[in-house]
């Protein structure tokens, strides 16, 4: 049985690392450096397109409890994000370059793995080839209108990424390094403190501000342009990104009315990237009104923010929760194509495709992983027939299934959700293996 895996992502390479460590040959195949999508500017694979953060560490979190079971599944990205990890209080951020090259390194040099750079344009269906598509949210061309005849079409959404500045032309007589409860080290986040009459001038020109598409998007809601979250209300940013609660700017010893968070964008901390913002406004636009924010009045900007199509299957109807199509059980789908939102879900669904595809091909059952896992929670959501208005889905508790005993602290619940989850999965692991 041939194996092939479409797409150098998060997703295909996890796919194509877990065919490999399976001890199959495996052809991946990847268009860059060829051909790029308007989102993507390095050569590497796996490279992170909007922020370098992969969300909470602690394993009483949703993101933290993901990561967890794809170390335990044998996850190629996560040991590889920890080791370039850059301070970002709770969460887990990257150096981003280092992270891709790093992932890059590994999958060249795995004897398992042939790479073939070349813009796909077919899938091969063939019954000797098991086909994994990890192309991503940004498939275009011919590819795409192979997917939209082997699955009768798409549904699509608009993604949009946050600037980033210059760590030294941040004005630290203003801004102040801390984050939220002291959670973390001071130089994890910087913070951009604003004042009443400073915070509604700025909202006032953030809703008027020219955008760089004139109509109307249909936006993730964890994506949501920052312009387009201040169009819903003066205090919209200000319970939102721009909240203040968990600071206190040491000029005034008070909380400031609202705040801006920088994020430390790579591992020497020369880049911050502004975090929640989001945005659709045009490159001069963004200098004009960012520059508003208190401590950036003389911001360099390395990246503006960008906006651009993302696309998804209408996975509920095409796909099972094995992340194999119901039409073609030997083609399987993996990453943001297939309606997992955020880094580590697609990475995640690239771990379960692959594993399924080595059990396709030796006529093994599929791994169906617990529901009350994470992993296996966001495979069946994207399998169950009965969501009728699929959107996409990223990790949290509450597509878990409730506990048998209510608790009511919020971290102890989360906590046993982690430890139901983490004990369910091994049981599942070791019968697998049996």
């Amino acid at each position: 049985m041939n194996f092939k895996v479409i797409g150098a992502g998060l997703a295909g390479v996890e796919a194509a690392w877990q065919i490999a460590r399976a001890g199959h040959k495996v052809t991946l195949i990847e268009q860059k450096p060829l051909k790029k999508s308007p989102a993507h500017k390095s050569d590497h694979f796996a490279e992170l397109v909007c922020s370098n953060s992969l969300k909470a560490s602690r394993l009483d979190s949703a993101a933290g409890l993901l990561k967890e079971e794809m170390m335990r599944l044998g996850s190629l990205t996560v040991p590889i994000a920890r080791e370039c990890a850059v301070p970002a209080g709770g969460a887990l951020a990257v150096d981003r370059e280092i992270f891709s090259k790093t992932v890059t390194e590994k999958i060249k040099s795995n004897p398992n793995i042939e790479i073939i750079y070349a813009e796909a344009c077919e899938i091969p269906t063939n019954d000797d080839t098991v086909t994994i598509v990890a192309t991503g949210p940004l498939t275009e061309g011919r590819l795409s209108e192979a997917i939209k005849e082997l699955c009768g079409g798409y549904l699509s959404f608009y993604d949009a990424a946050a600037p980033i500045v210059t760590a030294e032309s941040v004005d630290m007589s203003v801004a102040f390094g801390a984050s939220r409860y002291g959670r973390g080290g001071d130089d994890d986040y910087l913070n951009c403190p604003f004042n009443k009459e400073q915070y509604e001038r700025f909202i006032g020109e953030l809703v008027n501000a020219e955008g760089a598409v004139v109509h109307d998007f249909d936006v993730y809601e964890g994506c949501m342009p920052i312009e387009k979250l201040a169009k819903r209300g003066l205090d919209a940013p200000r319970f939102g990104p721009m909240k203040p609660v968990g600071l206190t700017d040491p000029s005034t010893g008070r909380r400031p009315w609202a705040a801006v968070q920088l994020r430390r964008e790579n591992a020497d901390g020369t880049m911050y990237n502004l975090v929640g913002f989001q945005t659709n406004l045009k490159f001069g636009e963004q200098k004009r009104v960012f520059s508003m924010i208190p401590g950036l009045e003389n911001a360099e900007f390395v990246r503006y923010g960008v906006m651009h199509r993302n696309s998804f299957l209408d996975s509920p109807r095409v796909l099972n929760s094995d992340f194999s199509l119901k039409s073609k059980p030997n083609v399987f789908f993996a990453g943001q194509i297939t309606g997992v939102e955020g880094y580590m879900e697609s990475a995640s669904s690239g771990i379960v495709a692959g594993i399924n595809a080595v059990r396709y091909a030796r006529e093994q059952k599929p791994l169906h992983l617990p529901k009350t896992t994470m992993t296996g929670a966001l495979s069946a959501y994207i399998g169950d027939e009965t969501v009728k208005n699929f959107q996409p889905m990223g990790a949290n508790f509450g597509i878990l299934p409730p506990l048998e005993n209510k608790i009511r602290d919020k971290r102890e619940r989360y906590h046993a959700f982690a430890q139901r989850a983490l004990d369910d999965l091994k049981g599942a692991v070791d019968e697998n293996n049996n």
